[in-house]
């Protein structure tokens, strides 16, 4: 299944987990997720599936002043 992350195409497991795709990105600690511009709090990360075309938004924060 294809998603955007960072507006970059990517394949998304088959299951669609949320988690999984995060882990098959590389997201590390610190980071906020947001799918189709909504924020999701990181205790919905084990319940949520990614649908086909999902545009997926992983940031971190940034150091400095």
């Amino acid at each position: 299944m294809q998603v955007l992350i960072n507006g970059n195409h990517a394949s998304a497991p088959r299951n669609g987990e949320l988690l999984a795709l995060l882990q098959q990105f590389g997201a590390r600690e610190p980071f906020a997720v947001a799918i189709n511009g909504n924020f999701v709090p990181k205790s919905r990360y084990p319940a949520v599936r990614v649908a086909p075309g999902d545009q997926i938004d992983i940031v971190q924060p940034i150091e400095g002043g």
